[in-house]
């Protein structure tokens, strides 16, 4: 195939959005800086359709997210102008801070900052001169459900309001150290804590590793405003999961244990136990104990991940807990119950019939949870098997990889039924449900006859 059909059929696959076929494209040698019929850098139009897997396999194969445009931006500024910040970090590329000179990267930083500062609406009333009101939705913003941002429409422009996260993160890519205080009131400038603003401060946060840097973030832990302590708790989570030094992990601890103790307001409490949750501290079970009756549901969401501790049995303290978690009014509370105790088998007469009524629920998310559970359950009744089966019915293509998953398991005479409502089981690789269903049907295609 000549360079010029692998360009059109390039052009062909950024315009549908199908960032495989980009990626294959580009490995047989289509030029990852082809222009598209406006004559502009295919990676301009990811951008343009905040189509952050296309861009960043165009910019991961060679494209130049740098490269001067005939109107003097680069692919890279209108990234930073459109908010989004999947598609900006897909289009920032590696060492930016040396790839770029001072004075492009101070104007990087101004535009990111005017966008924020002024606020998405506002820039584009500013832009259009158009004076009526400005059509606002939140939409995903990259890969996860919960990094949400707001799109705002107005005078025929379309921006995301993702600026602030753009320039908290492109200010530690040129390592500016911008003041805790200043990014932390970013965050909370934000009312939903899934919005990217949130996520990127508290990564930012947790990439500077000083001493200053964490005595001035977990100061905020007294501060009047509970916005401020779920930041706190927000940061100390993420450091939990992502850091492994153990002199931190220990001070991290002994911290979130005094203040689990301490906070009297109830959804910032929920946020210090979900951080406590992700650090092994001798203390957690008993503070998991303390909360198990508390009178809101989203402190008791966490209470069983703290009575299971770092995997080792349960005493029978946190079993006693347990049984009563599995018939809380709160379906999550059960949920989370469930999950943590299934693999206890004297728990499990209790935990199983909340699991078959879970895996009924109206929310599909429980649902889907349930399915997992059940899965994996030591559970091998009928009732468990039947209850997997029903769940193929999902439109969720994981909760049905979970109720086949759980089929083979049990080698259940449903399995290759469910297989086949699953084909083709390789748009779902690498993964080890789908693998056990490969293996499930080799050793069924070899079985011996008879």
């Amino acid at each position: 195939m000549d360079g010029a059909t692998l360009d059109d059929r390039l052009v062909t696959a950024v315009r549908a959005g199908d960032a495989g076929a980009v990626q294959a494209l580009l490995d047989k040698g289509a030029r990852p800086d082809a222009a598209g019929p406006d004559g502009l850098p295919l990676l301009c139009r990811a951008v343009a359709a905040y189509d952050a897997p296309v861009a960043e396999a165009l910019v991961q194969g060679g494209a130049d997210p740098d490269r001067k445009l005939p109107d003097g931006t680069t692919p890279l500024w209108r990234a930073v102008d459109g908010g989004s910040p999947a598609v900006f970090a897909a289009v920032l590329g590696d060492e930016p801070r040396l790839r770029l000179p001072q004075d492009a990267r101070e104007a990087l930083l101004a535009l990111a900052r005017r966008w924020y500062e002024a606020g998405a609406a506002e820039e584009l009333r500013h832009r259009t001169g158009a004076p009526g009101p400005a059509v606002a939705v939140t939409v995903q913003d990259g890969a996860h459900a919960w990094e949400t941002v707001g799109q705002v429409s107005l005078g025929g422009l379309v921006a995301r309001s993702g600026h602030g996260a753009i320039l908290t993160t492109l200010e530690w890519a040129f390592r500016v150290l911008t003041p805790v205080d200043e990014l932390i009131a970013r965050a909370v400038g934000q009312p939903d804590e899934d919005q990217v603003t949130w996520w990127a401060v508290c990564w930012v946060l947790c990439q500077r590793r000083s001493p200053e840097t964490w005595s001035a973030v977990t100061a905020h832990r007294h501060h009047p405003d509970p916005a401020h302590r779920r930041a706190v708790a927000r940061y100390l989570w993420m450091r939990g999961v992502t850091d492994d030094a153990p002199s931190y992990l220990a001070e991290a601890g002994e911290l979130l244990a005094v203040w689990a103790a301490e906070e009297t307001d109830s959804e910032v409490l929920a946020h210090v136990l979900d951080a406590f949750n992700q650090y092994e501290h001798p203390g957690l079970e008993a503070t998991g104990l303390r909360y198990a009756d508390h009178p809101d549901p989203r402190v008791r969401r966490e209470v069983p991940a703290a009575l299971c501790g770092d995997g080792a049995p349960l005493t029978d303290a946190a079993r006693t807990a347990l049984a009563a978690l599995v018939r809380d009014p709160d379906a999550m509370v059960r949920m989370n119950a469930c999950q943590v105790g299934n693999a206890d088998l004297d728990l499990l007469p209790r935990i199983v019939p909340a699991l078959l009524i879970l895996a009924g629920d109206p929310d599909a998310a429980l649902r889907g949870t349930a399915a997992a559970v059940l899965a994996v359950s030591p559970d091998r009744s009928p009732a468990v098997a039947d209850a997997l089966w029903t769940l193929l019915d999902e439109d969720d293509d994981i909760t049905r990889l979970e109720a086949a998953y759980g089929l083979a398991l049990r080698d259940d005479p449903r399995t290759a039924d469910a297989i086949d409502r699953l084909d083709p089981l390789n748009r779902f690789d690498p993964d080890h449900r789908a693998n056990a269903l490969w293996a499930w049907k080799r050793r069924r295609t070899n079985a011996p006859a008879g």
